[in-house]
C-alpha cells in the first residue's frame, strides 16, 4: 500500500480514488494475475484461432469431395500450423525459434498439436482412409462416407421435390414465338414472335438441320440459323431452351455442332413396327372434353398422329393402355413406373421399334390460351421436353440415360426445322431433372401438345406439322430428291 500511496502523491494514477474503490471488493490490485497486455494477447490469440478455423471451414465447404485430396489436406495442415505458430511467436517472441524447432529439424510441440487438431476434421480422415491401400479400414470415422452420401441424396431430392412432373406452368416469356389468343397481332400477324434474327432474313442453314430438306415441297417461311449463331452457347440457350431449376445444362452437353451432327435417320419399313406412341398420362384432356367430345384427350390426338405417320410409310403402334389410374382413381404418383413396365414389354415384343413418343398436354395458368395459325388453321403449340437425369448437384445415379445426347439432338433438330418451316408452332425445349423414360431408345421424345386451355381441334391440328417434323429428321430428303 506504500507504493500505491506514493503513486497517489506523484499523481501517476489520475483515477486513483475510483480504482481503489473498485479494488476493495477483490482484495486490491495484487489479486490480478495477468497484466492488461497479457489479456489483450490472449484475446488476440483466441480471435485469430477462431478466424483461422472459420476460414478453413469456408474453404472446405466450397470444394467438391472428388476435387479435394492431398491439396486440401496439406492446405489445412499448413494453415493451422503457420497460423497458430505466428500467434505463438507474437506472444512469446523470445522463445519462438526454439519452440518452433527450426534448428533441431524435429516437429515442435505446437506443430504436433496443430496436426492433431487438423486431423480431427472428418473429411480429412475420410480422404486418408480412401487413399490407404486397405480402403476404409484405417479410417477412424467410417460413418462419414454414408453421411456424405445422405447429404447428396437430400440435396438432390430438394431439387426434384417440387419439380418432378412434366407440367411447366410456363409463363409468356418462355413461349418462344407462340402468341396468345386475343393478342393484337398487328399487320402480318407477327407480334409476339421473336425478332432476332428476323424471320426469313437468314437463309444459310447449318449442316444437319433444315438445310437437308430444302429440296422438299415445303417453303422456308420462318427463321433459319447459321452455325456461327448456334455455336454460341448463350445464344443457343436463350433462343431454344428453358431450363428448370431442378437441373442444369452445361456447355459440354449443349454443343450445337455435335447435336446437329447426330444422324437419326432410319429406313422406312412398312412391315415391322418402327414407331411407338404412348401416353404416360392418358387422362389428360382438352378444354372441350365432355360427353359430346369424348375423344378430346391426348389419346385422341395420338390416334391422328398414328394415322398421319402411317400415311408417310411408317408402321406405328399406338399404345392406349392407362398408366395414371389406380382402382379407377386418378393417381399419377407412379404413372412413369407403370408406363416403363408397359412400354418395355412392347419393345421386347417388337425390337424393330426405334422411335418412342410420349404424347402429353401441358398444364398452364388458366388465363393463358396459346394458339398460332399454321397452314391456315388455329393450332396449339408443341413443346419438346427432355429429362436430363441430373440435378445441379450432378448426375442422378439411379436414373441413368445412355441416350441423353441423342434425345437432345432429336429435339433440337426438330426444333430448328419447326423454326424454318412452321414459325410459331413450337415453344422452347423444356429441360427438367428426371429421366421420364427417355432412356429406352436414342430417338425418344416427350412432346407436350397445347395445354388444358386449348381445344381438341387446336391440338389435333398440331399433329400435322409434328408428323412433318418427325419425317424430316427420320427420313430427310437429299438434294435433288423428289
Amino acid at each position: 500500500m506504500r507504493k500505491i500511496e506514493e503513486n497517489k502523491q506523484n499523481r501517476e494514477f489520475p483515477s486513483y480514488d475510483r480504482l481503489k474503490e473498485s479494488c476493495k471488493g477483490i482484495g486490491g490490485m495484487r489479486r490480478f494475475r495477468y497484466s492488461l497486455s497479457q489479456v489483450l494477447r490472449m484475446i488476440m490469440a483466441a480471435t485469430g484461432g477462431i478466424l483461422i478455423l472459420a476460414l478453413a471451414g469456408t474453404y472446405e465447404k466450397g470444394q467438391k469431395v472428388q476435387e479435394e485430396g492431398w491439396a486440401l489436406k496439406e492446405f489445412e495442415r499448413d494453415f493451422f500450423q503457420e497460423g497458430l505458430a505466428a500467434i505463438f511467436r507474437l506472444g512469446y517472441p523470445g522463445a519462438a525459434d526454439e519452440a518452433y524447432g527450426a534448428d533441431s529439424g524435429e516437429d515442435s510441440w505446437e506443430k504436433r498439436l496443430l496436426l492433431w487438431i487438423g486431423g480431427r476434421n472428418p473429411r480429412m480422415r475420410w480422404k486418408e482412409g480412401q487413399e490407404a491401400d486397405d480402403g476404409f479400414s484405417s479410417d477412424p470415422d467410417p460413418s462419414f462416407a454414408p453421411y456424405l452420401e445422405s447429404r447428396r441424396v437430400v440435396a438432390e431430392s430438394s431439387y426434384l421435390l417440387f419439380g418432378g412432373g412434366e407440367e411447366t406452368g410456363i409463363e409468356k416469356a418462355d413461349l418462344a414465338g407462340v402468341w396468345e389468343s386475343g393478342q393484337d397481332l398487328g399487320e402480318g400477324g407477327e407480334a409476339g414472335r421473336e425478332k432476332e434474327p428476323a424471320a426469313g432474313q437468314v437463309q444459310s442453314l447449318p449442316a444437319g438441320t433444315a438445310a437437308r430438306h430444302l429440296s422438299g415441297d415445303l417453303p422456308v417461311t420462318g427463321t433459319s440459323y447459321v452455325m456461327e449463331q448456334l455455336a454460341d452457347y448463350d445464344f443457343l440457350m436463350k433462343h431454344f431452351f428453358s431450363v428448370h431449376s431442378s437441373t442444369t445444362a452445361g456447355r459440354d452437353e449443349m454443343n450445337a455442332a455435335k447435336l446437329l451432327g447426330e444422324d437419326l435417320s432410319l429406313e422406312k419399313d412398312g412391315d415391322n413396327p418402327q414407331i411407338l406412341i404412348y401416353h404416360t398420362h392418358s387422362q389428360e384432356t382438352f378444354a372441350d372434353y365432355g360427353p359430346d367430345r369424348p375423344d378430346a384427350t391426348v389419346v385422341g390426338i395420338g390416334d391422328y398422329l398414328t394415322e398421319l405417320l402411317e400415311a408417310k410409310g411408317y408402321r406405328v403402334i399406338h399404345n392406349k393402355e392407362v398408366y395414371d389410374l389406380v382402382d379407377g382413381e386418378l393417381d399419377r404418383s407412379k404413372a412413369y413406373d407403370y408406363a416403363l413396365s408397359g412400354i418395355t414389354g412392347f419393345l421386347q415384343q417388337y425390337p424393330s421399334i426405334q422411335v418412342v413418343l410420349d404424347i402429353h398436354r401441358d398444364g398452364v395458368r388458366e388465363n393463358l390460351h396459346m394458339v398460332s395459325e399454321i397452314n391456315g388453321k388455329p393450332t396449339a403449340p408443341i413443346m419438346f421436353f427432355n429429362g436430363m437425369s441430373q440435378t445441379p448437384e450432378g448426375p442422378i445415379e439411379y436414373l441413368p440415360n445412355p441416350y441423353k445426347e441423342q434425345n437432345l439432338a432429336f429435339s433440337l433438330q426438330m426444333q430448328l426445322d419447326a423454326a424454318a418451316y412452321f414459325p410459331g408452332l413450337t415453344r422452347k425445349i423444356y429441360l427438367k431433372g428426371f429421366r421420364y423414360n427417355l432412356h429406352l431408345r436414342p430417338r425418344s421424345a416427350l412432346i407436350e401438345v397445347g395445354a388444358q386451355t386449348n381445344t381438341y381441334e387446336e391440338a389435333r391440328n398440331a399433329m400435322e406439322p409434328l408428323a412433318e417434323l418427325l419425317d424430316m429428321v427420320l427420313c430427310p430428303k437429299e438434294a435433288g430428291e423428289p
